[in-house]
């Protein structure tokens, strides 16, 4: 019962006419005295909970002495709510598009908490249309491996660099094992995500421990260009890392004290 108030809320029922609605189903007809005594609703109120019921055609009255109420048949019901919303729907699908100023490509939105920010991601992902490019650590990874698989057999394009994760698979995967997760991690203040789809829109993302997870989302095709070419860069490093070897690389860079800076973020000790 609870969960049938619960869903009939959701759709504009105050919980006293879901209660006088559900007893008139059960027993009917019934005077608004028989509604209130059944359904527990004050006696005080019952005749404004059963006008409201009236209003909205969830129920109706039998011409007597004193007047009775009956109610709509249930399928009848959910077939008018279904209408009126899918009118609704309609309707403000074209009004609100009418007075929605036109976008600007550079307008950028902003997201926090890991629910917001995973939720952004799943529906960049679900709405690329050839291909997906990603820089992404677990457990974000682990979370979006079961899509990933299933848009690559929907024939979507999606090329990774992934972190931390020698053995798991995104698509087109690259391993970014060229250089410890902890100085990356270090330098940029926590575990940076990217996600770009279709060359035409970006997640940045930024995951670190103890912190509200936080991420921009934009269309801005300067910003989306930024984006790939950095996986872009990420991908080749590292793969030419494998040619050279990981020491040669790591030497190189350590024995710098520019390059040291540019990898570390800390001056050369």
């Amino acid at each position: 019962m609870d969960e049938i108030i619960k869903e009939l809320q959701k759709l504009g029922f105050s919980q006293y006419e879901c209660k006088a609605y559900i007893n008139l189903l059960k027993n009917s007809p019934m005077t608004g005295y028989e509604v209130s005594k059944r359904s527990g609703v004050p006696r005080s109120m019952i005749y404004e909970v059963l006008g409201k019921l009236l209003d909205k055609g969830a129920i109706y009255t039998v011409p007597s002495e004193p007047v009775r109420y009956v109610p709509l048949p249930a399928e009848e019901l959910i077939q008018r709510l279904r209408k009126n919303f899918n009118e609704s729907f309609n309707f403000l699908e074209t009004s609100l598009k009418k007075l929605e100023n036109e976008r600007d490509t550079d307008v950028i939105w902003r997201l926090k908490s890991d629910e917001h920010v995973m939720a952004e991601i799943v529906d960049i992902i679900n709405k690329a249309n050839e291909e997906v490019w990603m820089s992404i650590w677990n457990p974000q990874a682990s979370s979006v491996k079961d899509l990933i698989e299933k848009r690559v057999q929907e024939g979507i394009k999606v090329f990774s660099m992934l972190f931390s994760e020698p053995e798991k698979q995104l698509g087109v995967t690259f391993h970014h094992n060229y250089m410890a997760p902890e100085i990356t991690e270090k330098r940029m203040g926590g575990r940076l995500t990217i996600v770009v789809r279709d060359h035409e829109e970006v997640l940045i993302a930024q995951f670190a421990p103890n912190t509200i997870s936080w991420a921009v989302k934009t269309t801005d095709p300067a910003l989306v260009l930024v984006a790939i070419e950095y996986i872009r860069h990420d991908i080749a490093f590292g793969e030419l890392t494998k040619i050279v070897g990981e020491d040669k690389v790591q030497s190189f860079w350590k024995n710098d004290p520019d390059l040291y800076y540019v990898v570390t973020g800390k001056r050369f000790e």
